[in-house]
């Protein structure tokens, strides 16, 4: 069974700061990529950041620049540290792990429960 699990949401002021932590655990083969995506009340979700190994990232268009994806040694926690943090960043961020469950299996998909972030005044 694989577990994600995020932390380190909360309320912060524009312009302010905040560092989201993801780790998964279970058992399995390997954590190919992960990613957190979010999503805005009304909207759909949408992909933040995507990082494979620890040195393959991609980034949405709206945060590069202002948030940055990492995962030390390639291992099994992402962080996202998010700086200059604006009021349209408010959103539930999911975390999003591509896991080999047993070595030639296709790719799977676990998400995490989602942690809120609200950045308001």
């Amino acid at each position: 069974q694989v577990q994600v699990v995020e932390s380190g949401g909360g309320l912060v002021q524009p312009g302010g700061s905040l560092r989201l932590s993801c780790d998964v655990s279970g058992t399995f083969f390997t954590a190919w990529d992960m990613a957190w995506y979010r999503q805005a009340p009304g909207k759909q979700r949408e992909l933040v950041a995507f990082i494979e190994t620890d040195v393959i990232t991609n980034y949405t268009n709206a945060v590069k620049g202002r948030f940055t994806i990492s995962r030390p040694g390639g291992g099994n926690t992402v962080y996202l540290q998010m700086t200059s943090l604006r009021p349209d960043d408010t959103a539930v961020y999911y975390c999003n792990a591509g896991i080999l469950v047993r070595e030639l299996d296709p790719r799977r998909d676990f998400w995490g429960q989602g942690t809120q972030v609200t950045v308001s005044s």
